[in-house]
């Protein structure tokens, strides 16, 4: 993935802590949480780190990613996940390993669409799956 397009495609600047963040989060395969990604950079500090989590979050460069550990993490987006219209969606699921503790996206899993009763807007869905990952599975 070339960290410097996306920027560019979302009209950011290259900044060293976004080409970080990002770079980790696209490298990793598994979602971070904002101390596991201050353990990994060591070019910012954590006020930084979540400008540029914040930031990413609101021009569709990364999503949230819940998990049971309680705290936020944090995934790259593939570039299919805005549509015609550039609605931004994440209608897959997480899957958490009981194992290794790894929270991945599973792209390949979509989750049906709710109809909630008049009134109600959906704003995110988040579906998690517990159990083993590939890497932990004997």
């Amino acid at each position: 993935m070339d960290i410097r397009k996306l920027l560019n495609k979302h009209a950011l600047r290259h900044t060293e802590s976004r080409v970080e963040i990002l770079q980790l989060l696209a490298e990793q395969g598994s979602a971070l949480s904002q101390p596991e990604i201050e353990k990994a950079v060591n070019t910012c500090d954590r006020v930084t780190i979540y400008r540029t989590l914040s930031t990413c979050l609101e021009k569709g460069i990364i999503h949230k990613v819940l998990d049971d550990s309680g705290l936020m993490k944090y995934a790259i987006c593939k570039e299919e996940v805005c549509d015609e219209k550039h609605y931004h969606s994440h209608d897959h699921v997480h899957f958490k390993c009981n194992t290794c503790g790894d929270t991945t996206c599973i792209e390949e899993v979509h989750v049906a669409p709710f109809v909630l009763p008049r009134g109600f807007i959906v704003k995110e869905v988040n579906v998690l799956i517990q159990g083993i990952c590939m890497k932990c599975n004997p």
